[in-house]
Formats: structure tokens, sequence, C-alpha cells
């Protein structure tokens, strides 16, 4: 079969993902240029071209759009190539800003992830048959889900919280423990999200809502105006995908949606 197609459609996501990025860039420089208050302090506030780490994240935002474009067709598995080096470069920038843990994540799960992705869909889409289709999870598979969200968003609060302050466990005093609770769903959801993506499940995009949901929160406490505008762009990206997968998605497909879809 001829997949020229497939990575056309990879190329004009590109495309537009750079357009787009192109538009959002241009609109903050103005807004920083134009409306934010005059002085050092306020310089550099949205575009952060001295941080090496922030540069480098421009370009994997820029791929990773092009990524999520793509893979919201559920028969273009072109995307994930995309995908790959999205988290290489996603692991550098985070390696620059000292997260080690989404670092090891990016290099050492999400890469082998998207490489299962490609061997899966392209197999799947070769045999043309009833696997190609995405599909909601089951109930039991659900619940494990939502089990691995807790699991990891609590165990990644304890590790980093030990790592920064030499105690597993959190002070609740102040809004430092809302960071880390939200950084811990940031990596949950998005572990979960490639991870269901592998198997065409259309939870995925439910996961990255939440993900967006929760970078949105984070940087909000962290103040990063930029990283703010980025994630609500990822949060509507998302949104248009996951609503791309729920109509492709048969009703006998529905898994534990169809406890309340009748």
């Amino acid at each position: 079969m001829n997949n020229t197609h497939l990575w056309r459609a990879l190329g004009r996501n590109t495309v537009i993902s750079v357009i787009l990025f192109g538009a959002l860039l241009g609109l903050l420089w103005l807004v920083e240029t134009y409306l934010l208050p005059c002085g050092e302090a306020w310089r550099g506030s949205l575009l952060k071209w001295h941080d090496p780490a922030w540069v480098v994240g421009i370009p994997a935002s820029v791929i990773g759009v092009a990524y999520i474009l793509t893979v919201r067709d559920p028969q273009n598995y072109t995307g994930f190539f995309a995908g790959i080096v999205m988290s290489f470069l996603l692991g550098i920038q985070f390696l620059l800003q000292e997260q080690y843990d989404s670092t090891f994540l990016y290099f050492f799960v999400f890469i082998p992830f998207q490489m299962m992705s490609i061997y899966k869909w392209s197999r799947s889409k070769d045999d043309g048959g009833a696997s190609f289709e995405p599909k909601f999870l089951d109930t039991p598979r659900l619940i494990l889900s939502v089990f691995m969200l807790v699991f990891i968003t609590a165990g990644d609060l304890l590790l980093m919280n030990y790592v920064n302050h030499g105690s597993l466990f959190p002070s609740l005093e102040g809004r430092a423990w809302v960071g880390l609770l939200l950084n811990g769903l940031l990596i949950s959801s998005s572990f979960l999200a490639n991870y269901w993506l592998i198997y065409r499940k259309t939870d995925s995009w439910i996961y990255w809502f939440i993900y967006s949901i929760a970078g949105i929160g984070l940087f909000i406490i962290l103040g990063n105006i930029f990283s703010i505008v980025l994630f609500s762009f990822f949060l509507v990206i998302n949104g248009m995908a996951g609503i791309a997968w729920i109509k492709a998605t048969k009703p006998e497909n529905y898994g534990w949606l169809s406890i309340f879809v009748k």
C-alpha cells in the first residue's frame, strides 16, 4: 500500500504548526514590546531567547503540535516519527532545566513508546483488521488506568519532594506541594496518554486533556506566562484531536462509555 498521502499529511501538518507558532510568537513579541510595562523587570518575561532550555522547547513544541495534528487521524502512524523527534528535544530541554524525572521519561519511556506505536499502527494498517479502529478501554482497564494515574502522580510527588527538600512527605504549608502535585499529574497523564496511543485507545486523549489542564495550573503557580499560553494552545489542539477520535470510534467500541451511552 502506498503511504505517500500519510507522509504528505505529516508535512502539511508541520507547515501548519510552523505557521501557528510563528503567529503565536509574533503576537507575544507585540505584547512584550508594546503592551507590557517598560523596564528590565519585564524584559524577556514572555520570550526568553536568553534561556537555552526555552529555545530548545520552541522546536519541540512546533514538532509536537505537528505530531498531535497528524495522529488526530487514527489511520496515520507517521506522526509518531515527529513524536520521537519531539521527545528527544523535550528530553534535552528538561535536562537543561534539571528536571531529571521528565528527562528519564522522554528518553527512556516515551521514545520507545512511540517506536512501538509505529510498529503496531503500521502493522494494523497493513492487516486492515478491526485492531485498526480506535476503541475506548473496557471497565477493568479503565479502573487500572485510573489507579496508575494516582499511583504515578503520588510517586513522582514524593520523589521530587525528597530530591528537592530532603524529605519524603511535603509540608502542607504554602503552595509548593500543589506545584509538586500538578507536576506529578503532568508526568502521569503524559505517560498514560503515550501508552494508550500505542493500542489506539480513545482514552489517551482524556489523558492529553488532563496533561494540558495540569500544565496550565502548574505554570500559573510558577508565574510562567509563556508556558500558560503554550499549554492553553495545547489544550485546544488536544481537544480537537480528542473530538476527532471520539467521532471515529464506533458505538460497539465504546467500552466503559457504553454504560453511560445507550
